[in-house]
């Protein structure tokens, strides 16, 4: 039995006193408490503070896409998300469970439902139904698809709610594991997220409506102006007369006048004035893309060619928001698929990630010296060109066949690949014997057998060179001087050797300087 913590504040009625876990446990700060009436519903209104002055529901931010400006900073958000690849991680679950997930990916059709989800950052939220199907005979989703979101409100505990015909002042409670919800920065106070276009919807507001004026006064400026001089007992029918002429006169150019009366054409110039809206319009413009895209640098025009052009990409820091936002739903709805059909805790996880640009000079140059001979080992693959350990085939063991490219007959020496644990290229085979050999000694051999004829007397006299030479530009004018007589595919082929047996040396140098060899 348990015994109880109070005082009795008379014989008979005792007074328990308060846990002070129970107190620490509990939500006191809720809605209903809140002195905020707007929560004594059943729903929770957007507090969005542009649809609330308005009186209007979402919806009004659809009419902001039409503006070519801010539609045009939209698909370049959406682009900077779909252009990354994605991958499903193992983690800590099986290699078959990862297998599985991978396959009803991609059945789906991920560019869709990546920009459909992508509509959360502009709008604070969007509702994504989940159809699920058999797919292998597992209960996995046939498609996601996104729902408009004023469909949608949230109940006072925070919950999405669907707004039916027959509950559409409430709206009905949704079942588990049917909607995917991503959301921008949703919070206790704002369950609705926040939504980008809110900050477009005044800047867009007026560039439409100073575009409109401006267009008006173009019009009005910008077409000269016709001005009749009559004779001043004219009468007013005359004068009416004449003016039609003149309106008549600025559509086809001709026009029937008095012989007494003149013409005279004044060119309008109010160029101050024209700059006032020119500037009002752009910065609207330069307000959107800071809302949508982070930057501005396209509508400056102080931009140069270097920042307009770096002005086309969304800045990464909101790419990676958008990101996580999507890796959260797709990751929950993951969760959702092992417990369905495995039970279990353990679910890999949905990554996106950027594919980095592979340096084509460290390509061209790792090219020449492979075909030379020169062989890296699997970890310098992966360091230098991001590869996972599938993607490069294991060295083959000492009893294996020589590779194509391998020890001709008669020929010199070739590198043995896989010698032993620690080889990267450093060892040749000789009468059955392994034995250590120069890095420059091996490459000279290799380009030896692989060089065309006359190049293989040049060898000796290019190693020399480049022993001599103390820079690229010092070794490139002693070749042109020792091999100029040379036609341009001879020199060119000599050049290339000679850069590659440096570039060999240099990272030679290089790793004896570090205590790597």
């Amino acid at each position: 039995m348990s015994k109880r913590s109070g005082i009795y504040i008379s014989p008979t009625e005792f007074v328990e006193f308060a846990s002070p876990r129970k107190a620490l446990a509990d939500h006191i700060a809720t809605r209903d408490r809140s002195p905020d009436f707007t929560a004594l519903g059943m729903y929770l209104p957007n507090p969005d503070p542009v649809l609330k002055r308005m009186g209007r529901d979402i919806a009004a931010y659809r009419d902001l896409r039409a503006d070519a400006h801010v539609g045009g900073c939209i698909r370049r958000r959406k682009s900077a998300v779909k252009a990354l690849e994605w991958s499903v991680e193992q983690g800590d679950a099986s290699a078959r469970l990862v297998s599985r997930i991978e396959a009803i990916f991609k059945q789906l059709d991920m560019n869709r439902i990546l920009g459909e989800m992508i509509e959360a950052a502009l709008y604070g939220y969007q509702p994504m139904e989940v159809m699920w199907g058999r797919v292998d005979g597992w209960l996995a989703p046939v498609d996601i698809v996104g729902k408009p979101q004023e469909w949608f409100v949230f109940g006072k505990e925070g919950e999405l709610r669907f707004r039916s015909r027959e509950n559409l002042l409430l709206g009905e409670a949704l079942p588990e594991r049917k909607f995917l919800l991503p959301r921008q920065e949703p919070s206790y106070l704002n369950p609705y997220g926040l939504a980008d276009l809110s900050m477009c919807f005044w800047p867009a507001t007026f560039k439409r409506g100073g575009l409109k004026f401006w267009v008006t006064f173009t019009e009005k400026y910008g077409t000269p102006w016709l001005v009749g001089k009559t004779p001043r007992n004219t009468p007013a029918s005359e004068i009416d007369k004449l003016l039609g002429q003149l309106e008549s006169m600025v559509q086809d150019a001709v026009a029937v006048i008095p012989d007494d009366s003149s013409v005279d054409i004044v060119e309008g110039e109010k160029t101050s004035s024209a700059e006032i809206y020119r500037e009002l319009l752009m910065y609207c413009r330069s307000e959107i893309s800071i809302a949508l895209l982070g930057q501005n640098q396209t509508t400056e025009a102080n931009s140069n060619r270097a920042s307009a052009t770096a002005g086309l990409e969304v800045t990464r820091d909101i790419r990676d928001a958008d990101v996580a936002m999507i890796e959260a739903a797709l990751n929950e709805l993951i969760r959702w698929i092992v417990e369905l059909n495995t039970g279990g805790t353990k679910a890999p996880t949905f990554l996106m990630w950027e594919q980095e640009e592979v340096n084509e000079v460290q390509a061209k140059r790792d090219e020449t010296l492979n075909r030379a001979g020169v062989r890296f080992t699997p970890a310098y693959w992966k360091r230098m060109y991001d590869l996972r350990d599938d993607d490069i085939e294991p060295p083959r063991s000492p009893d294996a066949a020589p590779a194509e490219s391998g020890n001709p007959a008669g020929g010199t020496p070739a590198f043995a690949e896989g010698c032993c644990p620690d080889c990267g290229g450093d060892h040749f085979a000789e009468g059955g014997k392994m034995v250590e050999r120069d890095g420059r000694d091996e490459l000279v051999d290799q380009l030896t057998q692989v060089a065309s004829d006359p190049l293989r007397v040049w060898i000796e006299q290019l190693r020399a060179l480049v022993e001599q030479a103390e820079s690229l530009e010092q070794l490139r004018d002693r070749l042109l001087a020792a091999y100029g007589d040379l036609d341009t595919e001879a020199i060119a082929a000599v050049m290339e050797l000679a850069f590659s047996l440096a570039a060999a040396q240099g990272h030679e140098d290089v790793a004896r300087e570090a205590g790597m060899l």
